[in-house]
């Protein structure tokens, strides 16, 4: 896969879709799909362009939504889903003055030789959300290229990475899971904590997470984690504040790895989050509280024992 700003003097025909991709939900995923097939197809490259910072960060940056995946994981999965050319263009207030027409001109059509561009049914694109499907193929049409829609729906229900959210804030990870095609997954550095953790005897590690990374609601989650190439691990992940020693606000993300023995500092882990067990909760002993995060380990390992990573291709 190439990762680049795209060389016009490398260019050669592509069949390209565009867009944010956060989180590469299913819907993401059919289109993708369909790029591929007709790249194929017509001996052409399979290109995506994306955008990093997420548009909404200069549009709105109050309002913009917390991010689903790190545009290194985007990477990843557009090479997995067979991806050849990946483009990410800078998401700036120039960018977000451009006409829809212009970023045709400038990027599909000077860039990338597009011979063919696969879109969402929903799409919308340029100055003030002016470009959309309609504009697309008067476009095509007059620069030689043909426009494909993908369909964002899954039965009745529309793909998308707001709704992805909205069953995260829930703590509805298997409602997540059932748009993303797959768990869903959170990478971030192992830094070092307070190691309380360690001394009741259930050893954690701490995660920096990203200051716009979407995390699923409080509570304790069964979860599968990975790190240095290394196979899935069992894990019981906690997300919250600690309540029952103090609470000063801030969101911890805590990892235990159960029979783990070693040193996880400035590992990155990729996380991924299988079944919510319960809420955050506050317990009248020690032992209570200990008792509970027992049960907590017993059944994220019998929950553990039903993940089957080779079944998504996004988490090979």
């Amino acid at each position: 896969m190439k990762l680049s700003n795209f060389d016009a003097e490398m260019q050669r025909p592509s069949v390209v879709a565009f867009g944010v991709f956060d989180g590469l939900h299913l819907g993401h995923q059919a289109l993708i799909e369909h790029v591929v097939r007709l790249s194929s197809q017509q001996g052409a490259v399979a290109s995506i362009v994306t955008f990093d910072p997420h548009p909404a960060l200069v549009l709105s940056a109050l309002t913009a939504p917390y991010l689903i995946g790190t545009l290194e994981q985007r990477l990843e999965g557009f090479e997995s889903l067979g991806i050849d050319q990946v483009g990410v263009l800078s998401f700036d207030e120039f960018a977000a003055r451009e006409s829809a027409a212009s970023f045709i001109e400038r990027v599909l059509v000077g860039y990338l030789a597009t011979t063919d561009l696969v879109v969402g049914d929903d799409v919308h694109f340029g100055r003030g959300r002016e470009g959309d499907i309609t504009l697309l193929v008067h476009e095509g049409e007059r620069h030689g290229f043909r426009v494909h829609s993908s369909p964002t729906y899954g039965g009745e229900h529309r793909y998308s990475s707001t709704s992805v959210r909205a069953r995260l804030d829930d703590g509805d990870v298997a409602g997540a899971r059932d748009i993303l095609g797959r768990p869903f997954v959170l990478r971030a550095k192992v830094v070092h904590g307070d190691g309380r953790g360690r001394t009741m005897g259930f050893p954690t590690a701490n995660l920096d997470v990203a200051p716009r990374q979407k995390l699923p609601a409080r509570g304790v989650y069964a979860a599968a984690v990975r790190w240095g190439g290394n196979a899935w691990r069992c894990a019981a992940v906690s997300v919250g504040t600690r309540p029952q020693f103090y609470d000063d606000g801030q969101l911890l993300v805590e990892v235990h790895v159960p029979d783990f023995e070693g040193d996880l500092y400035d590992q990155v882990l990729d996380v991924a989050f299988l079944e919510r067990l319960r809420g955050e909760a506050t317990f009248a002993t020690l032992e209570e509280l200990l008792a509970q995060m027992s049960l907590d380990v017993r059944q994220s390992q019998e929950i553990f024992e039903k993940f089957t990573p080779g079944s998504w291709v996004l988490l090979g």
